[in-house]
């Protein structure tokens, strides 16, 4: 694996050098992809000469602990410290995710146990809202139909960041929660005190940066208009505001009545088919390529239960990664960092130990 660090170090110099070209910041969309670029660069750079240096470190300390036995107590602190600093490196070279700098639109859908789902649903949007601000990223709703007691029977939201390196990006970290979400509790609708168990769906699309990045023909669209309504069918405005698009070649469908311009809920209806479109396109070459990068531990089988969430015992539990903690108080007001942090470890292991079969 190291052997490509002397390349992606020259790629690194050639990258600076764009950065500093002008006509590079006059396009706005390459500007973006060349910082997200060299801010990956640089951490691999830093980890190398950081590696380099430890080695450099160990090997003065052999030599003068030859003379003097109080240098000699300092190796091994010198070499576990070069084995960090070789791992960090090693799990830098993994391929990354060319999406992991991406915004994110992820919509919450209510599934089994009808009511108590659609009112998860809207703890579970409350829980990535807390979470996105912990992170200083900003989120937008973009659509949502309310059940009668309040909660969700469907939700979009976009989450946007800010930082240009690609490890801080949101799809980085929200890409892992696409699935099915279990929650034990005893709904506010239970009389007898019973514990129920209800599922919440969730799926996660990145974010097209450019409208441009997904060619879409307006040919290809079918576009519906019809009046808004709310819980329960009440009317909400008298005007045809609400959109409905429907992609011919792919049979996508996007409904948007949350905005009271028809222009708008179209704009924001684009916004979420690129994405699945971008998403679908994604599925399909990491399909007809082994070679595609791909999460271990994200399939695309989006009916995958990976998360439960127990109430009467404050438990959380990922079924994917093992993890498990008793603090889901916490968790639903936006303490996700030790889930996401077990999922993507979990994909760096599967990672390199696919890399390692690879190279034997």
């Amino acid at each position: 694996m190291f052997e490509s660090v002397q390349a992606l170090i020259a790629e690194h110099k050639e990258v600076e050098k764009e950065l500093s070209d002008p006509e590079v910041h006059a396009d706005a969309a390459r500007a973006k992809r060349v910082n997200r670029r060299y801010a990956e660069l640089s951490k691999i750079v830093k980890a190398h000469e950081d590696w380099i240096a430890a080695g450099d470190d160990l090997e003065v300390a052999r030599e003068l602990a030859r003379d003097d036995e109080s240098i000699a107590e300092e190796i091994p602190a010198l070499e576990e410290g070069l084995q960090a600093a070789q791992e960090k490196l090693r799990r830098l070279l993994i391929p990354r995710d060319p999406d992991d700098a991406r915004d994110v639109i992820l919509e919450i859908k209510g599934g089994e146990g009808g009511a108590e789902s659609a009112l998860f649903a809207a703890d579970l949007l409350r829980m990535y809202i807390q979470y996105a601000a912990s992170k200083g990223w900003k989120t937008e709703l973009l659509e949502r139909n309310e059940s009668d007691l309040g909660g969700y029977k469907d939700v979009q939201v976009a989450i946007k960041g800010s930082s240009s390196d690609p490890a801080q990006g949101v799809w980085a970290h929200l890409k892992y929660e696409g699935g099915v979400h279990r929650v034990q509790r005893v709904p506010a609708t239970e009389s007898q005190g019973r514990i129920h168990t209800s599922t919440t769906g969730v799926l996660v699309f990145p974010e097209v940066d450019e409208p441009e990045e997904v060619a879409i023909n307006a040919n290809d669209l079918k576009i519906d208009v019809y009046r808004s309504s709310g819980p329960g069918g009440q009317s909400v405005n008298t005007t045809d505001s609400a959109v409905r698009i429907t992609h011919l070649p792919t049979g996508i469908v996007v409904s948007m009545q949350n905005e009271k311009s028809q222009l708008q809920n179209r704009e924001a209806g684009m916004r979420v088919l690129r994405a699945r479109i971008l998403a679908r396109q994604q599925e399909e070459l990491d399909a007809a390529s082994s070679a595609a990068r791909k999460s271990q531990i994200r399939g695309m089988d989006r009916s995958e239960r990976i998360r439960t969430y127990n109430f009467p015992e404050n438990r959380i539990a990922d079924h994917r990664t093992g993890y498990k903690a008793y603090n889901l108080d916490q968790v639903m007001d936006g303490a996700l960092d030790p889930l996401i942090e077990s999922a993507i470890r979990a994909d760096e292991e599967a990672q390199l130990a696919a890399i390692g079969s690879d190279d034997n």
